[in-house]
């Protein structure tokens, strides 16, 4: 992920193009790119995305969620981007950046200035630096992208497993009174436990969006070139591929665990049906 802070939008869109050309060039890949904005009340203004790059929109994308945690909790505002929804981006783990990184960017990115934010891809930083240094006062700030959304999400399921299991076993101890207490506590758990289980549906199905679109335009883009620079691309479309490959097993891993929970509470039911009919009969 790349962070180049300016002091101006026009430098601001300087640097766009700049990024454009080096993609044209087969310097870099952008997959999708954000001119923002700080105000100077603290907020995060999107002030335009896309251009012609595979990732049109920000909502569900490594992009978006970065945009969204540097946005903070003072929030971001779609600015002359409207219609292209960030919405419900603030997601550190979805922004694949480590907390540090979001804190360097955010902490330069002060009230008034500018920023492009983008999803690259570059097998040498020599040619950005260089084109970034001939622009003149750009902060340049890159961050490797982190494949650990899957297990943040897991270890936050596992979390309220955890909660949920203490409750159960306290319940069983308890006078009736507290037990409906506690299942009060319970059933909201649950319902946060399925919250988080279909969030992880739409994060796999958005990730798949997201990847297709980026090895469908670098697809095109090797059609149209030769020598080192179809070379350059097809290994950034194995990249890709080898990536996608290991978050999908980390993520079709949640959704058996998923499954299997569902089962288990099937099973859990049936077993009670069972006991309460042998109790009739008796």
């Amino acid at each position: 992920m790349l962070i180049v802070i300016v002091e101006n939008e026009t430098k601001a869109y300087d640097v766009d193009k700049a990024l454009d050309k080096l993609d044209q060039d087969g310097e870099i890949t952008v997959f999708g790119d954000a001119v923002i904005d700080k105000t100077t009340d603290g907020k995060l203004e999107v002030k335009q995305t896309g251009g012609g790059f595979p990732i049109k929109t920000l909502a569900g994308t490594a992009l978006g969620s970065l945009i969204g945690v540097l946005g903070g909790p003072i929030g971001v505002i779609a600015g002359a981007a409207a219609g292209t929804a960030v919405g419900g981006a603030s997601d550190l783990y979805g922004a694949e950046v480590s907390a540090d990184f979001v804190e360097e960017a955010s902490a330069k990115l002060t009230p008034g200035k500018f920023a492009v934010v983008a999803d690259i891809s570059e097998e040498w930083v020599t040619p950005l630096d260089t084109e970034m240094e001939k622009l003149g006062g750009t902060t340049v700030l890159r961050a490797n992208k982190r494949d650990v959304e899957a297990e943040q999400r897991k270890k936050d399921q596992d979390e309220v497993k955890g909660d949920i299991n203490k409750l159960k076993t306290e319940a069983s101890k308890s006078n009736e009174k507290d037990k409906v207490k506690l299942q009060k506590k319970i059933d909201g758990l649950e319902k946060k436990l399925q919250k988080q289980q279909a969030k992880v549906d739409q994060r796999q199905e958005q990730l798949k969006k997201e990847q297709d679109a980026k090895v469908q335009a670098l697809q095109k883009k090797a059609a149209t070139s030769s020598g080192e620079a179809k070379k350059t691309i097809d290994s950034r479309v194995t990249e890709l591929r080898e990536s996608y490959q290991r978050n999908k097993e980390k993520w079709e891993k949640l959704q058996l665990e998923k499954a299997t929970e569902r089962y288990k509470k099937t099973e859990a039911k049936l077993e009670k049906l069972e006991a309460e009919k042998g109790a009739h009969k008796r």
